[in-house]
């Protein structure tokens, strides 16, 4: 349904430094940069950050192929930086195979990578 979001932060290239690993794991590269901006995608669709004096946390969750790259985003994002909201491991209470972890990024924004497949 999503197309494009932006994620607000408050230095750039701070946040470059720490999504850049993140969406390369779940397969996202660069596509373009701007002063104050630069955005990531894959075929599924893309996210900016963007440099923003005013920021309000949010959540974001991103789709991991399989649960493998949910446990890797997990442990590239907190040695980006990242602290944790939540290991790895199944939220039964979502649903049977809600496979997801969870990290608070360095802007304060809860980020999660989640995986619906039942292995």
């Amino acid at each position: 349904m999503l197309d494009h979001v932006a994620i607000p932060v408050r230095d750039l290239e701070a946040s470059r430094k720490f999504y850049e690993p993140v969406f390369d794991g779940l397969g996202a590269k660069m596509v373009m940069e701007w002063p104050g901006g630069v955005l990531f995608g894959t075929d599924d669709g893309m996210v900016a950050l963007r440099q923003s004096e005013e920021i309000m946390p949010l959540h974001v969750a991103f789709r991991a192929s399989d649960r493998s790259g949910v446990d890797s985003f997990y442990e590239t994002a907190l040695a980006a930086g990242a602290t944790d909201n939540g290991a790895p491991g199944v939220r039964a209470d979502l649903h049977e195979n809600y496979y997801a972890a969870f990290v608070t990024d360095p802007n304060g924004h809860n980020i999660e990578a989640v995986c619906h497949r039942p292995y």
